[in-house]
């Protein structure tokens, strides 16, 4: 019902964390970069407990919405979901959770109150019915890829644990991947992994994150080929696959062209964080014949032009 043979099953959730002890408030320590690494340590330990492996549910961002911590969820495989809501029904993640905080932290002890959602649907109040809770969460599909800073907390942890498993003559096949999918190799090429420099019109330029200016001149002179350009960019951001776009269109019709186009690159800087670089949106405006606008935005035209 919910997918076939050939089609992977993928899914996602908001597990939502608050501590019941007023002196202790998740999001401030997650915000700390000395106690971040031991809190995301905490959350992944707990979660490879839930699901019985280390890569049965990836984590792909970590919102700070105090008091509470959110952590998007997602899911590559309906058993390690099945498996998952089972452990957070009968409180085995909560208890899970609790241990490794208080190892991770050297606390004596931190008391924990959890709620899971999907979509709009609270699954705590339906958690009696698993094959409905799979349902809503098969229903919501992960509208991004994992955040830069998940990836490199994510690479810290696997080399810890990697050490520490040569250190206690453990095969290193206990610890086989931490994401559902794989990591791209950086010495492909790929986008994902940004150049300090790029080259445009024979000229080279410094390669950075886009800029609330970058975002409005993009926004205010795309005009009518800002769904082209958000296809180019697609190729590497999964936030924009087509059903986004034409969404977008639905979405933001009476507002206008600006509107449009300044939420497909929100979509996109969102979505990519620091991997949201001039030089992905110029390659973009380069494929498109946006010539004009890619000199714009690098600073080429003189001021008598922009006048």
């Amino acid at each position: 019902k919910m997918a076939g043979s050939s089609t992977p099953w993928i899914g996602s959730a908001y597990l939502f964390l608050q501590s019941t002890c007023k002196t202790l408030v998740l999001p401030s320590l997650y915000e700390s970069s000395q106690k971040k690494p031991s809190v995301f340590k905490a959350l992944k330990l707990a979660l490879a407990d839930s699901t019985g492996s280390m890569n049965g549910v990836d984590m792909l961002k970590v919102h700070c919405s105090h008091p509470q911590l959110i952590v998007q969820l997602k899911f590559c495989k309906q058993e390690n979901c099945r498996r998952f809501l089972q452990s957070y029904r009968e409180g085995a993640l909560q208890k899970s959770l609790q241990n490794h905080l208080q190892v991770s932290l050297a606390m004596t002890t931190v008391p924990l109150e959890m709620e899971l959602k999907a979509g709009n649907e609270h699954l705590d109040n339906i958690l009696k019915d698993e094959d409905r809770c799979l349902e809503c969460i098969y229903r919501e599909k992960p509208d991004r890829l994992r955040d830069e800073e998940i990836t490199e907390l994510e690479e810290r942890l696997k080399s810890l644990i990697l050490h520490q498993s040569i250190n206690n003559h453990m095969t290193v096949k206990d610890y086989p991947s931490v994401n559902c999918p794989p990591l791209p190799n950086p010495s492909q090429g790929s986008s994902l992994s940004p150049q300090v420099t790029f080259i445009f019109q024979g000229q080279q330029f410094a390669n950075r994150t886009l800029t609330p200016d970058d975002h409005q001149k993009f926004a205010k002179l795309v005009s009518k080929k800002w769904k082209q350009v958000g296809r180019s960019l697609q190729r590497n951001c999964r936030a924009l696959r087509d059903p986004v776009i034409d969404n977008l269109a639905l979405e933001y019709d009476r507002e206008g062209l600006y509107e449009q186009a300044y939420q497909l690159l929100l979509r996109f800087i969102q979505s990519e964080g620091k991997k949201a670089t001039i030089a992905r949106l110029i390659t973009a405006l380069e494929e498109n014949g946006l010539i004009s606008l890619a000199e714009e935005l690098l600073g080429l035209h003189s001021n008598e032009d922009c006048s």
